[in-house]
């Protein structure tokens, strides 16, 4: 079945940097666009960011600047580089596959940005 398995999280300074990846499985990866997605407590889950088969990116204003999105086809995942943290960056991020709604989230990687 499909799977997101999300990694690379941690606990970092403002102005710190971590990079997240996601390993999918369950689906032809290479022929869908990919996506970053981020819940913090109390709020609804966002996009983040995503890219396409073509390696087009698109990025929340939130993140525009600090935040990088790739993907690696050969190996199923998808990354994110995130630079110069900040405090309300905190969040538990998730990868999926936009617009898929009968896939089940993975468990996704706890981001904490504080001194």
């Amino acid at each position: 079945q499909v799977q997101f398995v999300e990694s690379g999280g941690g606990l970092v300074q403002p102005g710190g940097s971590l990079r997240l990846s996601c390993a999918a499985s369950g689906f032809i990866f290479r022929i869908y666009t990919m996506a970053w997605y981020r819940q913090a407590p109390g709020n609804q889950r966002e996009l983040v960011a995503h890219i396409t088969t073509r390696g087009i990116t698109t990025y929340a204003d939130s993140v525009k600047g600090r935040f990088t999105i790739s993907r690696d086809n050969a190996k199923n995942t998808v990354y994110l580089q995130m630079n110069s943290l900040k405090p309300e960056d905190t969040a538990v991020y998730y990868c999926k596959v936009p617009g898929r709604d009968g896939d089940s989230w993975g468990q996704g990687t706890q981001v904490t940005v504080s001194s």
